[in-house]
């Protein structure tokens, strides 16, 4: 159990997500960014899973067959795409739903603060062996088999291309003058 360690990962995490959100102009999203990470269910279980080069939350699920803490963490957390799934209506495309529930598009906001989570984790798991192309390269492993609306998926693909070619200075400033207007 290190609780130093877990404290210090997630508390960096947060502030390199603030700062991110902060430079596309999410000020109260950037402050709020994953605060449940602090709540006993996810500390605790953060601190026992800790490993330093990844989200205990994997460890955790190898560990038991799920996490607690996951469970926990995105349904209070809109910038997971997992948080905008619900039960399908009786209007929806049913040909896009899995055991009645259909991803919802999720809201430019939350699309934004789930690119600066990403590219955030990507840094502090990385460290100095960090480049631009690691966050577009993660999402790449696994884009085909995830539960998310087409729409946010394509926007989420295109942003991490974009911070992959262009920067993170160049893209957050794109989708602070052009994308949230």
């Amino acid at each position: 159990m290190d609780v130093i360690g877990h404290f210090k990962t997630i508390t960096e995490h947060r502030l390199m997500v603030m700062k991110y959100c902060f430079k596309c102009g999410l000020y109260c999203q950037g402050i709020a960014h994953d605060l449940s990470k602090y709540a006993p269910v996810e500390f605790i279980n953060g601190c026992r899973y800790y490993q330093g080069n990844r989200s205990p939350n994997n460890a955790e699920r190898e560990a038991k067959g799920y996490s607690e803490s996951w469970l926990h963490h995105k349904g209070r957390n809109r910038h997971h795409y997992e948080y905008w799934v619900d039960y399908c209506s009786e209007t929806a495309d049913l040909s896009k739903t899995t055991g009645g529930m259909i991803p919802v598009e999720m809201p430019r906001r939350y699309l934004v603060e789930m690119i600066c989570d990403r590219v955030a984790a990507s840094r502090v798991y990385n460290k100095d062996c960090y480049t631009d192309d690691m966050p577009l390269a993660y999402f790449e492993q696994s884009m085909d088999k995830i539960f998310m609306h087409e729409k946010t998926k394509r926007e989420l693909h295109a942003f991490l291309k974009m911070i992959a070619v262009f920067g993170e200075d160049r893209t957050f400033k794109f989708i602070k003058e052009r994308y949230l207007k």
